[in-house]
Parts: C-alpha cells; sequence; structure tokens
C-alpha cells in the first residue's frame, strides 16, 4: 500500500483536494498542548526571575561603598556625558559649517598648486640652465646673489692637559 503523501500515489476517489476538518477531540487536544507549554515557559521564566532577583540581591548585600558611591554619581555622570555629546555636536556643526564656506577656497587651492608646482620647476631648470654657462657664478657672487659660502671650520683644538700639582 503507497502513502497518499508521496508523488505518485493515488488519492481516494471521490475526496481529491477535500481537506481534513478536526474533530473536537483533535481541537482539545492541540488546546491541552498549548496549555501545557505555556504553563512550562511560565515556569521556567519564573525560575529564571527568582534566580536574577537572588543574584541581584547577593550582589546588592556584596556591594563596596565605593561602587555604591559610583552608582550614587552614575545620574549626574550621565548628565555631564549628555551635555558634552550636545556640545561635540554642536561643534562638529560648526566646523561643517566653516568647511562649506571655505570649500570654494579649497578648490582654488587644488587649480592653483599645480600651476605653481610647474612654475617652481621651470625656475628650477633656468637656474641649472644658468649656473652651466661661463661666468655666471662669478657674476652671481659679485651681484649678491648666491649663497654666501659658509666659513671653513676651525681645526678642533686638542684636549687641554691638567697641570699636575706638586705636594
Amino acid at each position: 500500500m503507497t502513502d497518499p503523501g508521496q508523488p505518485g500515489a493515488k488519492r481516494p476517489a471521490g475526496r481529491a483536494g477535500a481537506r481534513r476538518v478536526p474533530t473536537p477531540a483533535d481541537v482539545l487536544a492541540a488546546a491541552q498542548s498549548a496549555v501545557d507549554a505555556a504553563q512550562s515557559a511560565a515556569g521556567q521564566a519564573f525560575e529564571a526571575a527568582q534566580l536574577t532577583a537572588g543574584t541581584a540581591f547577593d550582589t546588592a548585600v556584596r556591594l563596596p561603598p565605593a561602587s555604591a558611591q559610583l552608582a550614587a554619581q552614575l545620574p549626574e555622570l550621565l548628565d555631564n556625558l549628555s551635555s558634552a555629546i550636545d556640545r561635540l555636536n554642536a561643534t562638529v556643526d560648526r566646523l561643517d559649517r566653516t568647511l562649506a564656506l571655505a570649500d570654494p577656497a579649497f578648490a582654488a587651492y587644488d587649480r592653483l598648486l599645480p600651476r605653481l608646482e610647474a612654475l617652481i620647476a621651470l625656475g628650477e631648470d633656468l637656474f641649472g640652465a644658468l649656473s652651466r654657462l661661463p661666468g655666471v657664478g662669478r657674476l652671481g657672487r659679485l651681484a649678491g646673489l648666491s649663497a654666501p659660502e659658509p666659513p671653513p671650520e676651525p681645526d678642533p683644538a686638542p684636549p687641554r692637559k691638567r697641570p699636575r700639582r706638586r705636594s
């Protein structure tokens, strides 16, 4: 005999597509099962609540005085933290508005910097080319355009010997 739930199994004639209507006994059994599950869950929740309350009481009894003092100061600390966060948010908003105002200047700097870098590179190339011409170094020194040569460093003096005392 084949199971009607399996593919390829034949269904009984006359009941094609009909659903089974639960009997009162099925409904009563399902309700009793739901009541049992609810009572079990409630019992477990009650036991967990008792355990948590007992642990909290034990912790409160064993709480050191410094921790109790800190717990008493906690609301004030939270208020201070809240006001500090408000001030920080105001500062961030102000900074955001300032940066929004400075954004066109930053865009101008971004357009200007490559041109300045190219101008500096051109100047360095020009000075490099001029320094290769004969006599330009002497002309630069006479005109005061070149950096003065650093004075020669004096030779370090030999360490002085301490005279010996005669006794």
